[in-house]
């Protein structure tokens, strides 16, 4: 059984959907994603050292930020009045990983807003420390679960 497409009418038009009659329900999503640096790069962020200062703090504002535009940058998103939007960090051995969520009480998810979140939080470390290694790789960037709304409790593989 093939999944109709929400965002295309039966024209195939792209539309905005209509979430009007849905019920407000309590939502959340978690998103992630990795950039990969040199050791150098991933030690002066740890230190505290890096060329422009404070990478991870500035990435936590920029993904919160970038979280409460993502109706304006993704054509087809609702704009949305987020509750919340958590920024973490982890180290790993050649870089860090990036875990965004987002919640609210409303008729639509916050899939995106979580994923917004997160690449912009990456997009950031990258730029703050781009001196200390331009060939630094953004990837993995994906939605990890997910709770509310029709489809319930979602959670990647």
């Amino acid at each position: 059984m093939s999944k109709r497409l929400t965002h295309i009418d039966e024209i195939g038009t792209a539309r905005m959907v209509d979430v009007g009659a849905k019920p407000a329900t309590a939502r959340m999503a978690r998103a992630g994603g990795y950039i990969r640096m040199n050791a150098e790069a991933l030690a002066a962020i740890k230190a505290g050292n890096a060329p422009k200062g404070d990478v991870l703090g500035t990435a936590r504002i920029a993904a919160i930020m970038a979280a409460k535009k993502t109706g304006e940058l993704i054509p087809l998103c609702h704009p949305l009045a987020i509750d919340a939007v958590d920024v973490d960090f982890a180290y790993g051995s050649d870089g860090i990983r990036v875990t965004a969520t987002a919640s609210l009480t409303g008729k639509t998810g916050v899939e995106m807003e979580a994923m917004v979140a997160a690449s912009v939080a990456l997009l950031t470390i990258y730029d703050m420390a781009k001196a200390l290694d331009k060939g630094m790789a953004i990837g993995d960037v994906r939605l990890l679960e997910k709770t509310g709304g029709k489809s319930g409790h979602w959670v990647a593989d």
